[in-house]
């Protein structure tokens, strides 16, 4: 199925569902939906980084900090979540990843998502699909950090991952 055509649940500003669309019409709309965001770290404790491909339809080309992805029309986010996580890194039998919090994204500008964040810990080897992922790596927390100033990061990514930090540190 193109990606375009995968069914979305339309949520409203408290995140109840509202109705149904297309993921492209979504997207063409700018309309509300759902999305997961997971942390996956190495038995090392290093983060998961990649780029995205320059075909995606949101955020081509970017890095980001996160493996995750859209929730499907019906489907919870714990299940999204552990579904994008085996997807994007090519595993299966990974652990469900922890639900951490939930925080509403919006850039202004017809991007507007609920963002669910997880982590989840891959001590498997990853083979991320070659149709999202152009490089991928398990980065230290230093590594990224550096890297921060560095690369260009998906803004609803990079967004999360501010917020990990201060939910992290009980702010």
């Amino acid at each position: 199925m193109n990606p375009a055509d995968e069914i979305l649940d339309i949520v409203d500003e408290h995140d109840r569902v509202v109705g149904q669309l297309p993921r492209g019409e979504v997207y063409g709309r700018g309309l509300r939906h759902r999305c997961v965001f997971i942390q996956a770290r190495d038995a090392r404790g290093r983060l998961f980084v990649h780029r995205r491909t320059a075909t995606k339809l949101v955020f081509p080309a970017l890095y980001d900090p996160f493996v995750g992805g859209v929730v499907g029309a019906g489907e919870s986010y714990d299940e999204a979540a552990l579904r994008e996580a085996e997807e994007e890194l090519g595993v299966s039998g990974l652990p469900r990843p922890t639900y951490l919090f939930k925080f509403l994204y919006d850039d202004g500008a017809g991007k507007t998502w609920w963002s669910a964040v997880y982590e989840v810990r891959c001590e498997l080897p990853v083979n991320p699909q070659a149709e999202e992922v152009q490089w991928h790596g398990f980065l230290s927390d230093e590594e990224v950090e550096e890297r921060l100033g560095e690369w260009e990061w998906v803004p609803d990514g990079l967004a999360a991952y501010e917020r990990l930090a201060a939910f992290r540190a009980g702010t």
